[in-house]
């Protein structure tokens, strides 16, 4: 079976030691749904690559989707503290060096999480947790413009970030395309429109 069909409330380690065993679990999770997939992953073999017991498993993950998600979570939890700690160094950037570090931290972040895109796109009905995470980055992109263009409105910002963030997705989806000709110079030219529109948002 796939999944255990608990209905009980996740339970939280109290202790060290249990922190290290569901950081253990999360890992060969990670992994798991990298290689195959969220359909394809059992809980029998994330327990089996984490060295750990499948009632361990359990008692921390009633469910496949519980695990999912809270791996999804920790992926979103880091993504934006990566992104939160660019508040200050920023404000000294060029926007070339925005548009430069912006198209750089999807391609890096996804590079140290791969089982990150694997999972929202594998998963069956990834909507919600999907959406959260886009949101949550989303909210930390638009309060680095906020702090940098200050003489915009709310609602200026907000659309800004929006654009920012899928500009910063297309840069990642084509450093993640497999044999791509003419990769670099794409990934030039993605950061060069990039820098353009940030000009304006800066600028304007």
């Amino acid at each position: 079976m796939s999944s255990h069909k608990s209905i009980g409330p996740r339970r939280q380690p109290q202790r060290q030691r249990g922190h290290e065993r569901v950081a253990a679990l999360l890992e060969a999770a990670g992994a798991c749904f990298l290689e195959k997939g969220y359909e394809g992953t059992t809980m029998t073999e994330v327990a089996a690559r984490a060295g750990a017991a499948i009632g361990s498993l359990y008692q921390f993950f009633p469910t496949k989707e519980a695990l999912a998600n809270a791996l999804l979570a920790q992926y979103a939890q880091a993504a934006c503290t990566e992104l939160a700690s660019l508040a200050e160094p920023s404000q000294h950037w060029t926007t070339a060096e925005w548009a430069e570090r912006l198209c750089a931290f999807l391609v890096a972040f996804r590079k140290r999480h791969p089982a990150f895109l694997a999972l929202v796109e594998s998963m069956p009905t990834p909507a919600a947790d999907g959406l959260s995470i886009r949101r949550r980055i989303r909210a930390e992109i638009q309060g680095l413009l906020a702090r940098r263009a200050s003489h915009r409105s709310a609602a200026d910002i907000h659309a800004a970030a929006v654009v920012v963030q899928q500009m910063m997705k297309s840069a990642a989806a084509i450093q993640g395309e497999p044999g791509m000709p003419g990769r670099q110079a794409a990934l030039a030219q993605m950061q060069y429109a990039l820098q353009l529109y940030l000009q304006g948002v800066f600028e304007a």
